[in-house]
């Protein structure tokens, strides 16, 4: 069954490899839509380029050059090549001619060979053990898109952070909707939480993502995990320098596999 965020993604074919999709107000935050969501929607064009269900997605580095608007985005996708296990494609999002975000993508069919994780998933109490804190009244759109429970760091204040606080962030996250955690809704939850960023500084800022590569590392859907479960989402930003931070992020099934991993590039600026 079609769900909201399947609406909200989808995009429309209009001529071989472009695509068009209209941007969900919804997603938004304080400066046009969250990355993630963008990342989504990309990733869908890609995979209906792709079009081929045994060659899953491994990595998408989005890079974002400009804020989209709501309304109509075109996106033209290419197969730079087909090897006979791996698919390498790329995109490009336009709003009105004006370039929103390029991206790469590798897609491939599963290979043989040496596998461990040595990243273990944080040690947290579990969802139902967590109140849900009421979403604030001038919060962006985007804080209505997700049904999270903080589990991980300090929440959002503009108060004195305590002496030797570290930037993370995270806790349970999922959809208000039942939907499978899948590629692209994985893709959309590594830039959905709010940036570890804000727990470290008293100031307000905001931090548009400047480029987001995601890796998935699992099976998705992963199998097990039922549609309305949540996933762990676990971010750190450890330098913040000449007005740019790093923030890595991953994804945990409940189970403690690891579903996808991301870093992100972001600039830091005012609130205004």
């Amino acid at each position: 069954m079609e769900t909201l965020f399947d609406c909200e993604t989808a995009v429309t074919e209009i001529a071989d490899g472009t695509y068009e999709a209209e941007m969900a107000p919804g997603w938004w935050v304080v400066r046009g839509p969250n990355g993630g969501y963008l990342a989504a929607v990309i990733l869908r064009a890609l995979t209906e380029t792709v079009s081929d269900p045994a060659r899953a997605p491994r990595s998408l580095t989005v890079h974002y050059a400009s804020s989209a608007r709501e309304g109509r985005v075109n996106l033209t996708t290419v197969r730079e090549r087909v090897g006979r296990s791996l698919t390498t494609c790329s995109c490009r999002m336009e709003q009105d001619g004006r370039l929103v975000a390029l991206a790469v993508a590798a897609f491939s069919l599963p290979r043989p060979g040496v596998e461990f994780c040595d990243v273990a998933m944080p040690q947290v109490p579990g969802p139902d053990r967590i109140v849900a804190v009421r979403t604030p009244a001038d919060a962006p759109p985007i804080a209505r898109r997700y049904d999270i429970r903080w589990a991980i760091g300090r929440p959002p204040g503009f108060d004195d952070p305590p002496a030797g606080t570290r930037a993370v962030a995270g806790g349970w996250i999922r959809l208000p909707e039942a939907r499978p955690v899948d590629a692209l809704l994985a893709a959309a939850m590594t830039d959905g939480w709010i940036p570890p960023m804000f727990g470290r500084v008293r100031e307000p800022v905001v931090v548009p993502t400047v480029d987001l590569t995601i890796h998935f590392r699992a099976e998705l859907p992963h199998p097990g995990l039922a549609v309305d479960d949540f996933v762990l989402a676990s971010f750190r930003t450890n330098v913040a320098s000449d007005g740019f931070l790093e923030e890595d992020g991953e994804i945990w099934a409940p189970d403690g596999t690891l579903l996808a991993q991301s870093r992100q590039l972001a600039t830091i600026l005012p609130l205004t």
